[in-house]
């Protein structure tokens, strides 16, 4: 696998294109043009930053597989139980993460982009059921709950990171509404997202380097996350 070396031109004018004509029979006619200059170049991604950010912590997985296993999510997008039938995704997406399971189902690093730009996440964008579980002991105990709160400070402290996760505008059932960390109960994720890739950054092999250091900023939340779902 080739060292990545930023996205081709050619390349974020077919995601362009496609946004503008997402439909099977435009699509296949530029297979190739998808293939070369989108896929290859997102692989190479995946392995270089996915080396790199074993630097941050050994256990980040990777993987190159295309078939929606791996690192990067499928361009056919499930249309079941969606109302918009436009078959394909006119953004890419990458994801590293932490654990056994499912790739979606642990703390990690995601990244995003078209061909306007994109932006890069940490931690987890939905927790499931035993994970909420945790998460909710973990912001009721004294020890864990206070290190989240001083991991947030130092995440917004850092840089122009946004903080989300939070679902409930009321107090989930059976949780204390008068607690000191009831706003953090809310939540039913936890994530930082740093959403400034400009189009220049995506072509250029310094990427790696931009990716890697909004990363390690905002990584106190995906270790927190990782110590959390191994109590789970």
């Amino acid at each position: 696998m080739d060292t990545f070396s930023g996205f081709p031109e050619a390349g974020l004018q077919f995601l362009r294109e496609l946004a503008a004509h997402n439909e099977r029979a435009w699509f296949e006619a530029h297979k190739q043009v998808y293939r070369q200059f989108v896929l290859e170049p997102a692989q190479a991604l995946v392995v270089t930053l996915g080396e790199r950010l074993k630097v941050i912590s050994q256990g980040i997985i990777y993987d190159t597989r295309t078939n929606g296993s791996g690192s990067l999510m499928r361009i056919h997008r499930d249309t079941r139980f969606s109302k918009d039938k436009t078959p394909y995704n006119s953004y890419v997406t990458l994801m590293f993460w932490e654990g056994s399971g499912k790739k979606t189902e642990n703390p990690g690093f995601g990244m995003r982009f078209d061909s306007d730009g994109g932006g890069i996440l940490a931690g987890m964008v939905h927790f499931p059921e035993t994970m909420l579980s945790a998460y909710r002991r973990a912001v009721l105990d004294d020890e864990l709950g206070e290190e989240l709160v001083e991991v947030l400070d130092r995440v917004r402290r850092a840089g122009d990171y946004r903080i989300g996760g939070e679902h409930y505008k009321r107090m989930p059932q059976g949780l204390p509404p008068d607690h000191p960390r009831a706003d953090l109960l809310r939540y039913a994720a936890l994530h930082a997202i740093w959403d400034q890739i400009r189009p220049a950054d995506l072509t250029s092999p310094a990427l790696v380097d931009l990716c890697y250091v909004h990363c390690a900023n905002m990584a106190p939340i995906q270790r927190w996350l990782v110590r959390v779902a191994d109590s789970a």
